[in-house]
């Protein structure tokens, strides 16, 4: 697509200003890194804090008497577990178990959620929840009412504190509120995709680039540095989490992926759940495994990998781990060869270069 054609975030003025490198992401116009590289923008959040301009995801929201009935025949994960103002990952599936879309589910109150989607997933995720409604609920697409800003690494939060008066210690991991950020009000959310901790801003489009900047500034002297979307891919990696059209998709279903703990199948009917108790009865033929290059390599998106000269899968993620100093990657395995320590080949531009299954996530921060 041209990139006059993408659509831009509300941000897309800072990140010029910035000299972020701008690339067509999902449609949009969004910078991939600034000048700082990659490389240092993945340890500014390990070790200190980085900032995101994520507003290109989407939102949906559900409202009505029926709306927590209706997400829990929606969506595998339990809903009625979900506290006021407390989040949980999940997914819409399809009748095969396999993943429309992976999402998180915020709740508000009993009849009010506010559902978090992947942005080149957005319009298709709306048509499959309005295509899925039932009883007193009401579906609208809000991602035009959102900007959303992503704080992220050990040093977010001291960051954000200096511009509100809401107490972010309070808030759990995986919890939000609602307050003001620099005068602003938000959706103040302990979650994020780098394996930090770190809160995610949702805020009125018209106030995103004022928060930005007062973000930076704040942050100045804890090292706070913009990071972009390849960065960000990196670090998701590190901490294995999954990315939509890569690692998941509509033909890998939940167990499949290893995100096996987001279904409950206890808490009765939903899309998806006859396929996946067949499933779960039967056992798996495949399984998405994490693993680290042995040989001289980085192991990139789509490389085939062999085992004993076969060709038997592909690399769902892979590139260089920063913080870890390897070359890692994931991949979907048969059964049979994905215990920790098996062996395989990862083509190389076409040479075999040794694998091995690890334990996952490859990173995991110190609580």
């Amino acid at each position: 697509m041209p990139i006059n054609d993408l659509r831009q975030t509300p941000l897309n003025p800072v990140h010029q200003r910035a000299g972020g490198k701008l690339v067509d992401f999902a449609g949009w116009e969004m910078p991939i890194e600034y000048p700082t590289g990659i490389k240092t923008e993945h340890l500014a959040v390990r070790n200190a804090a980085g900032l995101f301009d994520v507003s290109h995801m989407g939102e949906l929201e559900i409202k009505g008497d029926d709306a927590l009935n209706f997400l829990q025949r929606l969506t595998p994960n339990d809903v009625t577990r979900l506290a006021d103002y407390q989040v949980h990952y999940s997914a819409l599936l399809t009748p095969a178990g396999t993943f429309v879309d992976d999402i998180l589910v915020y709740r508000f109150r009993h009849d009010h959620f506010l559902l978090c989607v992947n942005a080149a997933n957005t319009k298709k995720d709306y048509e499959w929840a309005l295509a899925h409604k039932s009883g007193r609920v009401s579906v609208s697409n809000v991602s035009q009412e959102y900007a959303q800003l992503a704080i992220q690494g050990p040093k977010a939060m001291l960051v954000v504190q200096k511009l509100t008066t809401v107490s972010l210690p309070a808030i759990k991991n995986y919890w939000f509120t609602t307050g003001m950020v620099s005068g602003a009000e938000c959706i103040i959310s302990r979650t994020g995709y780098t394996g930090e901790d770190g809160f995610e801003l949702y805020v009125a489009p018209d106030r995103a680039c004022e928060l930005w900047n007062r973000l930076l500034e704040a942050g100045e002297e804890f090292g706070l540095i913009p990071v972009g979307l390849g960065a960000r891919n990196t670090l998701r990696l590190e901490a294995k989490m999954a990315l939509y059209g890569h690692d998941i998709d509509e033909t890998t279903t939940a167990y499949e992926a290893d995100l096996g703990w987001i279904v409950k199948l206890e808490k009765g009917d939903f899309i998806g759940r006859p396929l996946l108790e067949k499933q779960k009865g039967e056992g798996l033929a495949r399984k998405l495994v994490g693993f680290e290059m042995v040989g001289r390599g980085i192991a990139r998106d789509n490389y085939p990998i062999r085992i004993n000269g076969a060709q038997v899968s592909r690399v769902t993620s892979g590139s260089p781990a920063p913080f870890l100093k390897k070359n890692v990657g994931l991949a979907y395995l048969p059964m049979e060869h994905s215990y920790i320590g098996a062996n395989f080949d990862v083509m190389v531009r076409e040479a075999p270069v040794k694998a091995v299954v690890v334990p996952t996530p490859f990173f995991k921060r110190a609580r």
